[in-house]
């Protein structure tokens, strides 16, 4: 029975490379479900591991799954769908970002944003030239030959965007929560600027070059920026607006929550039309609809979006992890690289290499100039958080892997021998630092912080003394036991003094004056049977 049972499976699995599209749907989505599942009990199993995390787990899922499928289908293939840049894109990525967004502290990534903003961005450009411009010295000592100077801008661009997927599962926020906040809202800027910059790429023609370029590029990038940012918060006010005046809830709860979600998706599908950065609007559509719009929905509507969003998320990252562990076997791009394997390991390594450099070449100039900005010395970053960045960025993963086949095949699939070397380079540095750093992150982070050190991982706006010159900025009922009667001093001074706590200060004015008013929120949604009370929202701002 038994053999019985195992031919049937092998028959099924054959069955991939069959012509008939119908049977190959059929057999891949049944397959991948199961694989999803799998990953799921696995990764309740593995949940007190010390070593695994969710990625490398669905990662070696995905390895072993592609070599049954090699030796079931005698060696046609490893896979069980094709890779499709706008399944990632257009399915996959948005409910990963979105959520990151929704579930933000938000206190903790305003209070850091301006670093937030100097690593993920400056820090991107800062990487993206010295990957492009490594790469090309590098490959043409190893002969390479095969890549245009459109290329090159597009390996940096691709080795730029760093895994920010990972990087949330092996930096506690709980333990970490400086950290975490750093190297998360890092991560998400970071892939929205790359994918900016590829996209950049495409767009301009590299044959005519002349002084303007760098200029008109500049300017093209921060125009994605804002007009991205401003989309994603106009269509979460608009949510927040639509389901406050209406109230959704008062008939159906099922409504507000399906709002909620489709004018999620909405913000992302709208700046893929309008060619602006999907990613970023996603993720400020998701930090202002946690703050308004999620507050003005039913307790019942409030667990089901919280829990509905966290759950899209982690089952687009375990899919993608998956397919990645799958496509690594992928014979068709190996073949290529095996007929010069000394350029193919040769390449692998000088981009790796040239990840290493090109993270450590904006992280510690850049705190540096940071700490120059800082008068007290618990404010700044100290050498080992400066490392644990570094280290923790290190990471590649899905965006660069979505990235690489948009450049380097077309439908998953590629006949240039260049071309192929440059996929399969992308896929080796991105299982090496995913496994690698997966697995050693955790370890890192608590060699570096031990559990005694961590209420030293900073919360950089909590007052150190009753004379701290911050207390004032902190709004009614922030500050425990401080008198509500201490003299402010004036504007300047504390803008001069406490700049991010001043704009906090000001900014929370602004908004239970105005914003609050029209969009309701924490405070201001009306009462309703069935709506929590507001003091139990502990995870928003």
């Amino acid at each position: 029975m038994s053999v019985g049972l195992g031919s049937v499976l092998m028959n099924k699995l054959g069955g991939f490379a069959s012509s008939d599209p119908d049977q190959v749907s059929v057999s891949s989505i049944t397959l991948f479900v199961t694989l999803l599942c799998i990953s799921v009990v696995l990764g309740h199993l593995l949940e007190e591991n010390k070593w695994i995390n969710e990625s490398v787990n669905a990662l070696f899922i995905g390895l072993g799954t592609g070599t049954i499928l090699l030796l079931a289908t005698n060696g046609v293939s490893s896979r069980i769908l094709e890779f499709n840049e706008e399944l990632f894109f257009i399915y996959l990525l948005p409910p990963i970002i979105f959520n990151a967004g929704f579930q933000v502290k938000k206190k903790q990534f305003f209070r850091n944003f301006m670093t937030i903003t100097l690593f993920g961005a400056v820090g991107t450009m800062i990487s993206f030239c010295i990957i492009s411009f490594g790469a090309k010295l590098l490959f043409d000592q190893l002969n390479f030959g095969y890549l245009e100077l459109q290329d090159y801008l597009a390996i940096g661009a691709i080795f730029s965007a760093t895994d920010s997927v990972c990087t949330l599962q092996v930096l506690n926020q709980d333990e970490t929560p400086f950290l975490h906040s750093l190297v998360f809202g890092e991560g998400v800027v970071n892939d929205a600027t790359s994918v900016v910059l590829f996209n950049a790429i495409q767009k301009f023609d590299l044959s005519e070059i002349d002084s303007t370029m760098a200029f008109t590029f500049i300017g093209n990038f921060f125009y994605l920026f804002i007009t991205s940012t401003l989309l994603g918060v106009l269509m979460g006010l608009l949510s927040a607006y639509i389901i406050r005046k209406l109230y959704f809830g008062r008939h159906s709860t099922d409504r507000e929550v399906a709002l909620m979600i489709l004018m999620a998706y909405l913000s992302y599908i709208m700046a893929e039309l309008f060619d602006l950065s999907g990613i970023l609007t996603v993720f400020f559509c998701g930090i202002v609809m946690s703050h308004y719009t999620w507050h003005n929905v039913t307790e019942s509507s409030r667990v089901t979006t919280k829990h509905a969003f966290a759950t899209l998320s982690f089952i687009a990252e375990t899919f993608i992890f998956l397919y990645v562990g799958m496509d690594a076997l992928d014979l068709e791009k190996w073949k290529f690289a095996s007929s010069s394997p000394g350029k193919s390991v040769g390449a692998s390594a000088a981009l790796f290499g040239l990840v290493v450099v090109g993270r450590a070449a904006f992280i510690f100039p850049l705190s540096f100039l940071f700490n120059f900005t800082k008068k007290s010395k618990s404010d700044k970053l100290n050498l080992k958080q400066q490392v644990t960045i570094w280290w923790a960025g290190l990471m590649r993963g899905a965006v660069s892997m979505a990235l690489a086949y948009n450049q380097f095949a077309k439908s998953g699939h590629t006949k240039q021998p260049g071309n192929a070397i440059m996929i399969t380079c992308t896929i080796t540095v991105v299982l090496f630092t995913t496994v690698v750093f997966g697995l050693l992150t955790k370890h890192f982070v608590r060699f570096m912080f031990p559990p005694s050190d961590h209420i030293n991982d900073r919360d950089v706006s909590e007052p150190s003394s009753p004379t701290s010159p911050m207390l004032p900025l902190l709004s009614n009922g922030e500050a425990n036991g401080v008198e509500r009667n201490v003299r402010r001093p004036c504007s300047l001074q504390m803008l001069l003094s406490a700049p991010t706590n001043t704009v906090h200060y000001y900014w929370r004015k602004f908004d239970d004056a105005f914003m609050r008013p029209v969009f309701g929120g924490r405070g201001f949604a009306e009462f309703v049977p069935g709506t929590p009370r507001e003091d139990s929202d502990s995870h928003l701002v």
